[in-house]
């Protein structure tokens, strides 16, 4: 199968598929790597369009051995075309890729159903993560279809409608005074500390596989085409670079042709430590201690 490992994206140093997320040797981030040359373009494309109406229908672009059953479904959501918003921009057509339509309601149950399916793999009986709302109720939602233990842990600011959304699936809330950034500190340290499967922390390599599958999706709902732009929210900046990188895959396969498209990132104005850092020119983000916005899911302010 075309998965391999994980691999260092500073030095390169390659490590088994366990769950880890940083270089011993650079402390760089894990990723993990393929070999997508044995792959046929015409049966690869006959797999997908004969495969389950959920990401697994993209397994050979994804971190396992074998297609994974998971118990919750997710993908293939519609692709929707917004006319009068291409109007208003004065441009040919307008597409919006609508993940609402996923079980809790956002791209975050692609990304769970990936790590979950690891969990499962590597033996894990408690899942956790740091959230900001919308990978909560991910988590909680998912860890309760798959009959794991789950604690999530959130800002105590954050808004009690999404407590409350994500506590109806009965899993461990923990609040925590300070920052998403405070709480994805706390959480780190606690992946190093207890016997669990952060997803988005030493889980992150195989959860970050999942936003691939929007990329996949929009090709193929395209008609195997490229988009010309895409416009994408940035808070970690994760779901930003996969998009780009499961369209680098289908080109480096031969199920797409062309160029890549262009790529936009948004960030609330409030918090928009990679923006700030794009428009200056640098190669560091500056964190923003505080950040401001209502745009929770977006409140990363050191990514």
């Amino acid at each position: 199968m075309p998965v391999e490992a994980l691999k260092c994206k500073e030095c390169g140093e390659r490590y088994p598929l366990e769950a880890k997320f940083v270089c011993e040797h650079c402390f760089g981030p894990l990723e993990v790597a393929y070999d997508l040359s044995g792959l046929d373009p015409d049966e690869t494309r006959r797999r997908i369009q004969s495969g389950p109406s959920t990401i697994w229908r993209y397994s050979d672009f994804l971190p396992f051995d074998r297609r994974p059953r998971t118990a919750l479904a997710a993908g293939v959501t519609p692709l929707v075309r917004a006319d009068r918003l291409a109007e208003r921009l004065g441009i040919r057509e307008v597409w919006v890729k609508n993940d609402a339509a996923n079980p809790t309601h956002s791209f975050k149950d692609r990304v769970v159903t990936v790590a979950l399916a690891k969990v499962r793999e590597l033996g894990y009986r408690v899942v956790a993560c740091a959230s900001t709302g919308n990978l909560a109720n991910a988590v909680a939602a998912h860890a309760a279809a798959a009959g794991l233990e789950s604690y999530v842990f959130i800002p105590a600011d954050l808004e009690e409608q999404k407590v409350l959304a994500t506590g109806v699936y009965g899993t461990r809330l923990v609040a925590v005074r300070g920052s998403y950034d405070d709480v994805n500190r706390l959480c780190t340290q606690l992946s190093g500390e207890r016997d669990w499967a952060f997803v988005n922390v030493n889980l992150r390599p195989y959860y970050a596989e999942g936003s691939k599958t929007i990329a996949f999706e929009v090709a193929e709902q395209l008609g195997f085409e490229l988009p010309d732009r895409v416009v994408a929210p940035v808070a970690s900046g994760s779901l930003f670079t996969k998009i780009a990188r499961g369209f680098e895959e289908w080109l480096q396969v031969g199920l797409l042709s062309g160029d890549l498209p262009t790529f936009n990132g948004a960030q609330a104005e409030g918090c928009a430590p990679v923006a700030s850092a794009f428009e200056a020119g640098r190669d560091v983000c500056r964190p923003v201690r505080f950040p401001d916005t209502i745009a929770k899911s977006l409140a990363i302010g050191d990514p």
